[in-house]
């Protein structure tokens, strides 16, 4: 029923790591009565951070779900990490909310990754509420965290509730429209007292509440008039206007307590049920016919078509893959057949699971605004969408951050390699950030993702999840190969040994080509010096020399062959002979023609602090970085520059270090480019004592 719909509450708590969200969420549902103990990340029991190598980090790594209610309305929260290795699950776990509670710190304020989900919230058009979260910290300073949330994102963020107390006095909380006062006890169990505001802060509830008034009277003429001609609104009229100002994003709530603490979490799941939209409240949804040529949508109705997208896939080696989907329309029921509009498939399964953390519990029934699990569908990925087979629709795909760090992947145990490979795709289906390629050039596996701890986590399931021991180090570079000058040279193979002998010979003039054209050769000869069926086997012969180089053994690229004279012999001539001689001309000619080594530059986007530009620009110099633009955007800059690849194998982590884990980036390979003459020797050296090494 509709009205049913309408009590529904799904979020998504974002935040840069380390605010308090899983703590936040923790406290939710133990005040909600769900749980019958307060879970602690410290103390290794959260409901919600749950896998081992969550509880080894003390940091959320895979968003969590959890069904609840309050007050006999339906909650679901959606746990998300706050560290930028894992900004792929959070954003699209964030799909499944139709709103979002963002925790900014009364320590550390607001962060370079919180102001990244907030634009994943815009992108979705969440409306949002913000949590002043640590107040009970040493050195919380709510004024200072409000400043901060007000000049990162504007001054429609304006507080509903105020502290009392803060660091260790902190004890409560007032809701500045009612002036009552929530007074905890010195315990976490969340038990409180509703008194009158203390006295001294009725100067700053009123200051904040003719902000309240003056935001939602803005959002509607009537008021507006009403509030210029009276100078004040009635409860009721504020009440109405503030949720209708929330939901449309025009007004963004401050609240504030502490999870860890306990303290504040009451009001602020209120101030959820009576201003955060539910799935009517938010509408329509939009997608395209499984053709793609048209747009329809789907009402948040439980007797409209059934739709969904896949959120979130759990892979394990024992359970299968278990798919944890947002309903967006219909219901659904257990022992269904689904269509996957995006691959045109069918799905059938069994059980439909509510999610409770770490646990799942199985129900009849599921529809707009729940978030269910379903077991062992066999095309079905993240990022899908299942909905009724006889009314389709596709829900569209969000874009993801590319990969910006790698290492290479080599087995512990011989004869792995392809142990590794299919435990890796597994865990891609988890998580869509993860890249795994082989790298034909250095024979290396290459595993790609957002960060050193994202890669770690994933060999930490490696090993737990499938068993498969693994060494990481940082991947070899791709260096190649090329010339500057040109040359003429003659190949001559002749080997005589008694019976027919071998005989090639070719002349082959070596020219430079602009970069990124490659190797081309042309054939021209003329009256017959080398008859035409040898003259692919010079091309091959120099084709496979060219793999590899005379400096340091890497491909040789961007340059022409002209065969251009030769001699054969009747008897002793064969392809062999001239693919020898081919080769021979090749490497002779290569070192009379300037050889050279090029490096991958790499283009990369930098988004850091104002305070840290100095270090960032002054770091890239030092990486032979060249800066290509700056721009400015709110109190961060971002900085365009290429650097070479081999400078920023580790600019993952040693970025994190410079800007206090405030810095992001993105990088993506630009060209190729010539190493300078100190650095060439030095890669040429390494190279040879390697090889040297091989042989022994």
């Amino acid at each position: 029923m509709k009205e049913d719909v309408a009590k529904v509450r799904t979020f998504a708590i974002i935040s840069h790591g380390g605010a308090g969200k899983t703590s936040l969420a923790e406290a939710m549902i133990f005040d909600s009565g769900a749980t019958t103990r307060l879970g602690k990340v410290d103390e290794s029991s959260s409901v919600l951070d749950f896998e081992p190598e969550e509880i080894k980090r003390k940091a959320t790594i895979s968003s969590s779900v959890y069904s609840f209610a309050w007050k006999k309305q339906p909650f679901t929260l959606i746990d998300t990490p706050g560290d930028f290795n894992f900004i792929a699950e959070t954003k699209t776990s964030m799909q499944g909310g139709d709103s979002v509670v963002v925790l900014a710190d009364a320590v550390d304020g607001v962060r370079v990754q919180t102001e990244k989900v907030w634009e994943f919230a815009n992108e979705f058009e969440q409306p949002k509420i913000i949590f002043i979260s640590k107040m009970d910290r040493e050195r919380a300073d709510f004024a200072k965290a409000v400043e901060a949330v007000q000049n990162v994102f504007g001054k429609s963020c304006v507080p509903l509730q105020i502290p009392i107390g803060a660091a260790e006095s902190f004890k409560g909380v007032v809701d500045i429209l009612s002036g009552k006062a929530y007074v905890y006890g010195g315990d976490d169990s969340g038990k409180f007292d509703m008194k009158e505001m203390p006295s001294e802060l009725a100067d700053m509830a009123n200051r904040y509440k003719e902000a309240i008034v003056e935001q939602v009277a803005e959002s509607n003429d009537e008021l507006l008039e009403k509030y210029l001609e009276a100078g004040e609104l009635s409860p009721e009229e504020i009440q109405g206007a503030l949720r209708a100002s929330v939901i449309s994003g025009k007004l963004i709530p401050i609240a504030c307590g502490s999870g860890v603490g306990n303290k504040g979490i009451q009001p602020l799941l209120d101030l959820i049920a009576d201003c955060m939209p539910s799935p009517l409240d938010r509408g329509a949804i939009k997608g395209r016919t499984t053709k793609g040529d048209a747009e329809v949508e789907r009402q948040p109705d439980p007797e409209a078509p059934f739709s969904s997208l896949v959120i979130k896939t759990v892979s394990d080696p024992y359970a299968g893959r278990l798919s944890i989907l947002r309903i967006y329309s219909g219901t659904l029921t257990p022992d269904s057949t689904v269509l996957n509009s995006n691959k045109s498939a069918k799905e059938r399964f069994g059980q439909l699971l509510r999610l409770k953390g770490k646990s799942q519990e199985p129900i009849e029934s599921a529809g707009p605004g729940d978030i269910v699990a379903v077991a062992k569908l066999k095309e079905t990925v993240t990022l899908d969408t299942l909905c009724s087979e006889r009314d389709p629709i596709v829900y569209p795909a969000i874009e993801l951050l590319p990969a910006i760090y790698s290492l290479a992947v080599e087995p512990k145990s011989k004869g792995d390699e392809e142990k590794i490979f299919s435990s890796l795709s597994r865990l891609m289906e988890e998580d869509l950030t993860l890249r795994l390629q082989r790298n034909d050039e250095t024979r290396e596996m290459i595993l790609s993702g957002m960060g050193e701890i994202h890669i770690e986590a994933v060999v930490d399931k490696l090993r737990r999840k499938f068993g498969v021991e693994v060494n990481l180090k940082l991947p070899r570079v791709s260096y190649k190969e090329t010339i500057k000058g040109k040359t003429r040279v003659q190949g001559k193979y002749k080997k005589q040994s008694g019976g027919r002998g071998q005989y090639g010979d070719c002349t082959i003039e070596i020219e430079a080509l602009p970069r990124g054209e490659g190797f081309q050769f042309y054939d021209k000869i003329v009256g017959g010096v080398i008859p035409k069926q040898y003259i692919p086997a010079v091309e091959k012969g120099i084709a496979e020399a060219l793999q590899e180089g005379p400096l340091a053994g890497y491909p040789t690229v961007d340059f022409k062959v002209d065969l251009v004279d030769g001699s054969y012999h009747t008897v002793d001539s064969s392809e062999m002979a001239f693919k020898i001689a081919g080769s021979m001309a090749f490497k002779k000619g290569i070192m009379e023609a300037k050889p050279t080594l090029l490096e991958p530059v790499m283009e990369m986007e930098i988004t850091v602090p104002d305070d840290a530009m100095g270090d960032i620009i002054g770091d890239l110099n030092s990486r032979r970085g060249r800066v290509l633009g700056m721009e400015t955007k709110g109190n961060k800059q971002i900085v365009k520059a290429q650097t070479p690849l081999s400078e920023v194998l580790k600019y993952a982590p040693d970025l994190r270090s410079m800007t206090a884990g405030r810095g992001m980036f993105t990088m993506k390979f630009s060209h190729y480019e010539e190493v300078p003459g100190p650095l060439q020797e030095k890669i040429v050296e390494l190279a040879k004592k390697e090889k040297e090494e091989k042989e022994k």
